[in-house]
């Protein structure tokens, strides 16, 4: 395939934390589309992951064709000098001008716009934007031990939390703990700490369980309604956060298949957010964050 200035091959990349999607595009026109398991991701380590993300290129593309661009959202890229490492390393190999940022930097540009916030709480939670000099900002996104409040695993975490403490004021299991001692196959509230801490992944492990939070809301659990209020009002003050710190926060870009599938997640979260940042507007994603990632690349070339 021949390229011509007035329609660059680029290459967009998103690497979530459970598959990796690639879109190459002439112009308009498709030239290839990947989705495969992100298993042997280590953006940690910048010369193996510029390798992993090199070998899905050279998968993904006709032979002897190597793009104008490529850009990469990827999932644990959590600072400018993890990201600029990155970058180096690919652009060393693969000799095209090359981006990479946050997997969660892709959804601002994926929902056409110049900026704003891109927001995520799928097993995890983080927001993250731009300061007025282009400057990066992340907030969240530390985990399901210690943050990822409204995502799925800090929700689990929290109604862990919240269950036990219903258990030391002496009230009976309600629809929640039950719920929880079920999916974690365990007998009594009291047993659920050791369940927590055997889990060898913790984020997927715990997360797995979040449909037993809205299942037990919607049969009537008060404390997995209260579980869930938090967690929304914990996603609207990521936003807070960012907006104190200078970022502008008109839209707020929302992804990520815990918050947009569970409706009472989501009116929290938006409810939350209008009492404190009133100018907020939350925008669900419509399209995949792969297209920020393609945005993005088609602006370096």
């Amino acid at each position: 395939m021949q390229d011509t200035p007035s329609s660059p091959l680029v290459v967009g990349i998103d690497v979530g934390g459970t598959k990796t999607h690639l879109r190459a595009l002439v112009g308009a026109d498709p030239v290839a589309e990947r989705v495969r398991p992100s298993s042997g991701w280590r953006p940690h380590e910048p010369a193996a992951a510029a390798r992993w993300l090199t070998a899905l290129v050279h998968e993904a593309l006709p032979v002897d064709t190597r793009p104008a661009a490529l850009a990469v959202g990827g999932h644990a890229c959590e600072t400018p000098r993890q990201c600029a490492e990155l970058r180096s390393a690919l652009e060393a190999v693969l000799h095209v001008p090359c981006l990479v940022v946050g997997d969660a930097e892709l959804l601002v540009p994926a929902a056409g716009l110049d900026k704003g916030v891109g927001l995520v709480a799928g097993t995890g939670s983080v927001a993250v934007g731009r300061l007025a000099d282009g400057s990066p900002v992340q907030v969240g996104g530390w985990g399901a031990a210690l943050g990822d409040e409204g995502g799925s695993a800090g929700l689990v975490r929290e109604a862990a939390r919240a269950v036990w403490a219903a258990h030391d004021r002496g009230e009976a299991p309600d629809e929640l703990a039950q719920g929880l001692t079920a999916a974690f196959g365990v007998s009594e509230v009291p047993a659920l700490g050791a369940a927590l801490e055997s889990a060898t992944d913790v984020s997927a492990e715990w997360g797995r369980h979040a449909p037993v939070v809205f299942e037990a809301a919607e049969r009537g659990s008060r404390i997995a309604r209260s579980v869930i209020a938090d967690g929304g009002q914990s996603l609207a003050a990521l936003v807070v956060r960012l907006a104190e710190r200078g970022v502008a926060v008109d839209d707020v870009v929302v992804a990520g298949s815990t918050v947009l599938s569970q409706p009472a997640l989501y009116a929290s979260f938006t409810t939350s957010l209008t009492e404190s940042v009133p100018g907020a507007r939350p925008r669900p994603l419509r399209a995949a964050p792969v297209e920020g990632a393609v945005a993005l690349a088609r602006a370096l070339v």
